[in-house]
């Protein structure tokens, strides 16, 4: 049996600390997530360090990399904050069960379901978050929200995900652009036109909105790389790059910005994600008003109520 006096009393937030650093493998583009400084945030990874008694982190010219101690260490911390956040969360649920918060990345829309739930459960708190896509999942299972919807492509893996509509893709170019007052465009149409490069996505994510490789197997030239998904608008409409995007979200775009549909490539899928072990009657019951009511890109107008709550 272990001696409990000689295991070191992990402080989560430097568990933390350190995941953020193994994921980004670089100090200063972790700090800059976790909104602290880079110094404070080589500090707090070597008392970790100090206090496992091992090294778990190597510094390189390139960034930082994992020793062998780390590389060990990196999946049991990453679980330890996952039981942590499912233990806290747990403990909230059952002191306060009528509670739900909903996530919507990557224009997608909530309101007409969520109008529905909250008059479906007139006595439950339920809220939502404005999420940018890369933080998306993670929120998710880090029991941030309880339920998200944007877009597919992104790892799946613990999580239920139900289809609610299509979009077609087009391809956004400036209005002056050769391809501007085309009908429709095949991938041949934009060979050699540079896309923008979101930083650090999930690289099907990456391969899913730059259509990389194309069917020839040549790569897409890389446009400038860009932090937030609407950085590519004003990326288009300076004329520095074309970009990929979902039909539906472009009419809404600006004046300078034209949509050309996309021929042969599959469309963009709108889904609803929740935790697949979370079986609460308001994640069930936002699951049923999802699908009844988030069926196209936009509201059609106010959702249909029922007169009294529907039990879960």
């Amino acid at each position: 049996m272990p001696d409990s006096a000689s295991t070191p009393d992990l402080d989560l937030r430097l568990v933390r600390y350190f995941t953020a650093v193994a994921e980004h493998r670089h100090f200063g583009r972790a700090a800059e997530a976790l909104r602290i400084t880079q110094p404070s945030l080589s500090r707090q990874v070597r008392r970790l360090e100090l206090q496992l008694g091992v090294r778990l982190l190597d510094r390189t010219p390139q960034g930082s990399r994992l020793t062998v101690a780390g590389e060990d260490f990196l999946p049991r911390a990453q679980a330890l904050l996952r039981a942590a956040a499912q233990a806290a969360a747990s403990a909230r649920a059952a002191a306060e069960p009528a509670r739900i918060t909903i996530g919507y990345s990557m224009s997608a829309w909530v309101t007409p379901a969520v109008r529905v739930l909250r008059h479906q459960y007139p006595d439950a708190e339920v809220r939502t978050l404005h999420l940018r896509c890369r933080e998306s999942r993670t929120a998710l299972l880090d029991h941030r929200v309880d339920a998200l919807v944007t877009r597919l492509p992104f790892p799946t893996d613990r999580l239920r995900v139900t289809v609610l509509y299509e979009e077609p893709r087009v391809l956004l170019v400036p209005l002056g652009h050769r391809l501007a007052g085309r009908e429709s465009l095949a991938l041949d149409d934009i060979a050699g036109e540079p896309l923008p490069r979101l930083r650090q996505p999930y690289p099907e994510f990456s391969a899913f909105w730059r259509i990389e490789p194309r069917p020839d197997g040549s790569r897409v030239p890389d446009g400038p790389v860009i932090e937030e998904l609407e950085d590519k608008f004003e990326l288009v409409a300076g004329g520095q790059a074309v970009a990929v995007s979902a039909g539906a979200h472009s009419t809404r775009l600006r004046g300078d910005i034209a949509a050309v549909p996309l021929r042969g490539v599959e469309p963009s899928r709108v889904v609803l994600a929740t935790r697949d072990d979370d079986r609460r009657r308001l994640v069930a019951a936002f699951r049923r008003a999802a699908q009844a009511h988030l069926t196209g890109p936009e509201p059609a107008g106010p959702a249909n109520v029922p007169a009294s709550p529907v039990p879960a």
